[in-house]
């Protein structure tokens, strides 16, 4: 069996998408976008969903995938290309690394440019709690960590097992929305909390009940500089 067919045998999952051809390049500028936010992938162009090899004009999809990265993707999205023969057929692999310039957000039909990740095989939409972990871990400053008796609880819901929608948060811990969104990312990038979308938006449960008792300890000094996370 042939490196390509290998590949497509795979099906699409986590680092893989498949498409018949790119008739809009906005559509296809979702699924760079979502490899490049997350742990990169590839794009297989000329290869039905269910796997079947139906073959692609590869110059004219590289012009397509080209505007994608570039003029509806912000900032652009670095790719590779390589033309593969399969069955007597043209299918063309689009490689998206993992990128050092996150959070990328793509075009949509209404020009709102939206950020998305990839998850198994799906491509979701980022929420602004995600957006701000991305922006924090491409740069050095972070919101200030202040604790307090209602982050304490909520400190402890965590402790107790719960699995928290954003709302929830919140309102356990009594913060504006912004604030909220400030908390989780900075719990979120020391490694303390853990996020999933989920059938009612993204939840957020603890990760580490270790480093949470650090930082009910030690203090935030401890992970302020801290960018590494663990979303792969």
């Amino acid at each position: 069996m042939s490196y390509v067919l290998q590949m497509i045998a795979e099906g699409e999952h986590q680092h893989q998408d498949f498409k018949m051809r790119v008739d809009d390049a906005r559509k296809i500028a979702r699924s760079l976008v979502a490899f490049a936010n997350t742990s990169g992938g590839r794009l297989l162009i000329g290869v039905r969903d269910n796997g079947a090899v139906c073959g692609c004009k590869a110059e004219e999809e590289y012009h397509m995938v080209e505007a994608a990265a570039e003029l509806h993707s912000r900032p652009s999205v670095a790719f590779e290309v390589q033309v593969w023969k399969a069955e007597g057929r043209t299918v063309l692999e689009v490689q998206v690394p993992r990128s050092p310039a996150r959070p990328h957000f793509c075009e949509d039909a209404q020009g709102k440019w939206l950020a998305y990740l990839r998850m198994d095989d799906k491509n979701i939409k980022a929420n602004p709690v995600l957006v701000k972990v991305w922006q924090y871990e491409m740069r050095k400053e972070r919101s200030e960590f202040r604790y307090d008796q209602y982050v304490g609880k909520l400190f402890a819901a965590w402790r107790n097992g719960r699995v928290l929608q954003f709302r929830h948060v919140a309102r356990i811990a009594r913060l504006p929305f912004t604030e909220a969104e400030d908390l989780l990312c900075l719990l979120i990038v020391w490694g303390i909390v853990r996020t999933e979308p989920g059938p009612k938006g993204f939840t957020y449960t603890l990760s580490d009940p270790d480093a949470l008792e650090k930082l009910e300890t030690q203090g935030p000094e401890t992970f302020r500089w801290q960018t590494e996370r663990h979303w792969d």
